[in-house]
């Protein structure tokens, strides 16, 4: 730990920050129906507004990514969350017959949070040492399970409550403005690198050239695309899964329509499917981070040690998730209690690699180089997981249901139909984790070698790591 009190401060900080950013980036889907009612929208235009988010969100990610590795990161900070603010409040005060116009704030709100969510785990890094920083980054992370479980209840309620669905999604505007205040005096900005320093490594260099800063590890392609392939199914999930359980029920219980389903079980859906990602998101990172300490210290007996113990907690959840949603999403309908059961025990797999993923990243990319290479995970694992996801999922069912007759029957199928892709990224997802296992020590062992410090007079040594995975020494002069 580099600085015990600031950093405790810092970090508090930090989490009320994430947990405010995860609630309003569900507080839409919270009252999805009713935005689709007001814009007069069917589900591929319901899956955009999530869609056109992210898509701002991942290009502003290597900008965000750019300028965290060369200035000030609090300040970039600062700058995004204002923007956020800004284009929240608006967003609400858009009328009906102007859903472009709505879709173009909501976009704009993800340059805001893409400012955040690229630096602020590289400023973690630099707070604490390897020893605690697993565990920093677990509790860190609890926000995007407890935020997206209250982004749906606040929404809901607060909705219910105004009689409005713009106020369901204003609130967390509030809460953001003291966040912004927080931010502002009570978090330091940390010296790049420190904590690497505390145990012995120092950078290659103070500052590298952003080409130098795209050299990758296969570790961190592999990595990446098992991310991104549970992204999608977890934007997906959590977009649209309230909508299809209201579908079923609206067949299953003889109404005619969605529409006439009662207010109160919508209600009473959203405060369960909140609930339940809220306490099994926490479930499932305390669990896949007691997976990962279990085999990077052994717990089981000297043949479990080894610090692959991270892209195996993160596979072993993608593994628990894949069947619950094959059963999910073909039988799903025939229990609401089954239901129940499956979403829970499939947020608690999805949320096994929350802070795993994190140390991986850390294990394998320089100091100097995080903030661009946590851009650029987030960037593509947006572009091609939930950004693309709720989207593509409402237009396969629209275009299921446009060959049947319009009823709450196929309303359902044709949703729990094209959610099928669901498991089938999770099947990707689980082998491409298990293969970063398998290539980890290599790739972790050459970032050691490429840190550790080489001091002479005349000369000073360099590992650089080419697109293969292959080190070649350099050696450059020092004095001229």
């Amino acid at each position: 730990m580099v600085n015990e009190r600031r950093d405790y401060i810092s970090i508090v900080v930090l989490f009320v920050v994430n947990l405010i950013n995860n609630i309003d980036r569900y507080t839409i889907a919270g009252v999805l129906p009713d935005v689709q009612t007001y814009y007069n929208i069917g589900d591929s235009m319901g899956g955009m507004i999530q869609t056109v988010f992210l898509i701002s969100f991942m290009i502003g990610s290597p900008i965000c990514g750019y300028l965290g590795d060369r200035f000030n990161r609090k300040y970039v900070m600062l700058v995004g969350m204002v923007i956020w603010l800004i284009c929240v409040c608006v967003s609400t005060m858009i009328p009906g017959h102007l859903f472009p116009v709505f879709l173009v704030f909501r976009s704009l709100v993800g340059i805001g949070e893409a400012s955040y969510v690229n630096i602020c785990p590289t400023m973690i890094s630099d707070m604490f040492t390897s020893d605690k920083r697993t565990r920093v980054y677990m509790l860190f992370y609890l926000a995007v399970p407890v935020g997206s479980g209250l982004g749906y209840i606040i929404s809901s309620n607060v909705a219910d409550a105004t009689g409005s669905w713009q106020w369901g999604v204003r609130v967390t505007g509030a809460a953001g403005v003291i966040a912004l205040l927080a931010l502002i005096f009570l978090v330091y900005e940390p010296e790049r690198g420190a904590a690497d320093k505390l145990e012995g490594k120092t950078a290659v260099r103070q500052t590298t050239s952003y080409l130098k800063d795209l050299k990758i590890f296969p570790t961190y392609v592999v990595t990446t695309v098992a991310y991104t392939a549970l992204v999608f199914v977890s934007g997906t999930l959590t977009w649209w899964m309230p909508t299809i359980i209201e579908y079923s029920a609206a067949w299953t219980r003889g109404y005619p329509s969605i529409k006439k389903l009662p207010d109160d079980f919508k209600t009473q859906t959203n405060i369960i499917f909140g609930l339940l990602t809220t306490a099994c998101g926490i479930v499932g990172v305390l669990i896949g981070n007691l997976i990962a300490q279990c085999f990077l210290y052994g717990w089981l007996g000297a043949w479990s040690k080894t610090k692959r113990a991270h892209s195996i907690g993160a596979g072993c959840g993608a593994l628990l998730a894949t069947p619950c949603l094959f059963v999910l999403f073909t039988c799903g309908h025939s229990s609401e209690i089954l239901t129940w059961v499956l979403v829970g025990l499939s947020i608690t797999g999805l949320c096994f690699n929350w802070s795993l993923n994190v140390e991986v990243f850390n294990q394998v990319v320089a100091p100097e180089r995080r903030s661009t290479a946590f851009s650029y995970v987030t960037m593509i694992s947006h572009m091609f997981g939930d950004a693309s996801g709720p989207y593509i999922i409402g237009a396969i069912s629209d275009d299921i249901k446009s060959s049947h007759v319009d009823s709450p029957e196929w309303d359902y199928k044709s949703l729990a139909y094209a959610s099928m892709v669901a498991p089938c990224m999770m099947t990707l997802s689980t082998i491409l984790y298990f293969t970063a296992a398998v290539l980890f020590q290599r790739d972790a062992d050459k970032l050691e070698r490429e840190m550790k410090s080489k001091e002479n007079d005349d000369k000073e040594t360099v590992y650089s790591i080419d697109i293969w995975g292959e080190d070649s020494l350099n050696q450059t002069s020092s004095k001229f």
